[in-house]
């Protein structure tokens, strides 16, 4: 039925229509059946997925046309004539006419139409857009992306009032038909990484985008199951979805998710953070330092210290306080993969407690379990007061998944210093930079741009918050 095209039998049309939808199987699926001026009408649409009172306009019209304004059987002329409010148009095909239903829209049924007419009145419903939890900024606006499509594509117009802004939508899914959209600004956008990425979404052949943008995340980037490395960064934020638009970035944003996609996204991009351009470029620059240092530190100050203290003969007496001064019989190595693991689950647990409980319960748990895991002897105080300092550096950047990559590259460190000591420690640094390097983005370019290929002027400004650029107009002498 999906290839039947509609005809000019009403009756046939209505019944074709009502039988894809289920219409009696389903108590939100509603057909209102209208006559006006000699002719019958039937209106499709979902309760709760549109706005009543355009259902209301749209009957109160119809009851009102007088007969000679219905002389022709044009569809153009009908709609020119009673179709004048909202977005419309004309379908041919039974499965369009029923996608608009179940997108929100109203599809209208007239007799002597050979087509129908799909009008947009969408409301779905949605949350206000307030600030998201994950991302927040000391000054800036509040607001934030929510699960409505449309909502997310008028606050980046909102904040890029130019015709090159570019929005390209799809349809994804066999069952879900979930909106899909690519938002760019044209003369800006890498044209080949916009060409590859289109390529991606139309031959993307899945039953429906269950999880959202991650379903379409695991749909879309290259198939590296032993690459721990985020392919992309997200944002809940509409600025800096629309920063990175007018920066040359391409935007994906999926209907019935907050979150917006940046694409291409390389190892360097997860050193900016918003919060860098709403303080002084210097203060900015000044943060991306200390986040680059604090990535750096969350990877090797274990592995590092591990492998010194378990080679005691080798630490210079001006690192001599880094040693254990009271060891105990567990071994350190078990116990820095069992505070990595605590360390998890206290964040699960955290997640799953209350919003009114999660703050106490992640200071009370981790007070708890780190003074009384050093009494009892299970840890000695400096594999704590490490992963403590570790556990914090994994917030010190945005992105949850840039954090736990760095997280399995540190135990993988950990584990091959335990075996092979120092070579291991050289072992897995190789490991690390290999998987960095043969790392592709969800656009086919290199992961390491701007360091591989080598771009200066990119890199700089990846590394150091640049002042805005002015350009000011000098007006003329008189």
């Amino acid at each position: 039925m999906e290839n039947k095209s509609f005809n000019g039998d009403y009756n046939g049309n209505v019944k074709l229509l009502s039988e894809f939808l289920r219409v009696d199987s389903s108590f939100d699926l509603i057909t209102r059946r209208i006559t006006f001026a000699g002719r019958n009408a039937s209106v499709f649409y979902v309760d709760g997925l549109c706005k009543d009172e355009v259902v209301e306009k749209i009957s109160w019209v119809l009851l009102n046309a007088k007969p000679e304004t219905l002389g022709t059987n044009n569809v153009g002329d009908f709609m020119r004539t009673l179709v004048t409010f909202a977005e419309n148009f004309t379908v041919t095909q039974v499965a369009q006419a029923a996608r608009a239903v179940l997108s929100g829209s109203v599809v209208l049924v007239v007799q002597g139409l050979e087509q129908v007419i799909v009008i947009d009145v969408r409301l779905a419903p949605a949350r206000s857009v307030d600030e998201p939890q994950s991302d927040r900024v000391l000054r800036g606006p509040h607001d934030g992306f929510v699960e409505s499509l449309m909502v997310n594509c008028a606050l980046i117009r909102r904040r890029i009032r130019d015709t090159r802004l570019t929005m390209e939508q799809y349809i994804v899914g066999r069952e879900s038909k979930s909106d899909v959209v690519l938002c760019y600004m044209q003369g800006k956008v890498n044209a080949k990484a916009l060409k590859n990425l289109r390529k991606k979404l139309e031959s993307i052949d899945v039953e429906a985008l269950t999880m959202s943008q991650q379903s379409l995340m695991e749909c879309l980037q290259p198939k590296q199951a032993f690459n721990p490395f985020p392919k992309a960064r997200y944002s809940e934020r509409p600025d800096c979805a629309a920063a990175a638009i007018q920066e040359g970035s391409i935007i994906i944003l999926c209907e019935n998710s907050p979150v917006s996609i940046v694409v291409p996204t390389g190892v360097f991009d997860f050193l900016q953070d918003t919060n860098d351009y709403y303080l002084s470029p210097f203060v900015g620059s000044y943060l991306r330092t200390v986040r680059l240092i604090v990535i750096l530190l969350t990877v090797l100050l274990t592995p590092v210290w591990f492998w010194l203290v378990s080679n005691p003969e080798i630490i210079p007496d001006w690192l001599s306080f880094i040693k254990i001064e009271k060891p105990n019989t567990v071994p350190v190595f078990a116990q820095l993969i069992i505070v990595e693991l605590v360390i998890d689950a206290l964040k699960l647990a955290s997640i799953n407690t209350p919003s009114a409980l999660s703050g106490s319960f992640s200071i009370v748990g981790a007070l708890v379990l780190g003074e009384f895991a050093v009494q009892s002897g299970w840890f000695v105080s400096e594999v704590v007061l490490y992963m403590a300092f570790v556990a914090i550096t994994d917030f010190a950047q945005p992105s949850v998944e840039f954090g736990y990559s760095l997280k399995l590259i540190r135990l993988l460190m950990l584990v091959l210093t335990r075996l092979l000591s120092f070579w291991g420690l050289l072992a897995g640094l190789a490991v690390a930079a290999v998987t960095v390097a043969s790392t592709k983005t969800l656009a086919g370019t290199s992961y390491l741009y701007p360091l591989i290929p080598f771009n200066a002027k990119a890199l700089s400004n990846l590394l150091i918050r640049k002042p805005i650029k002015v350009n000011i107009k000098k007006e003329s002498r008189p």
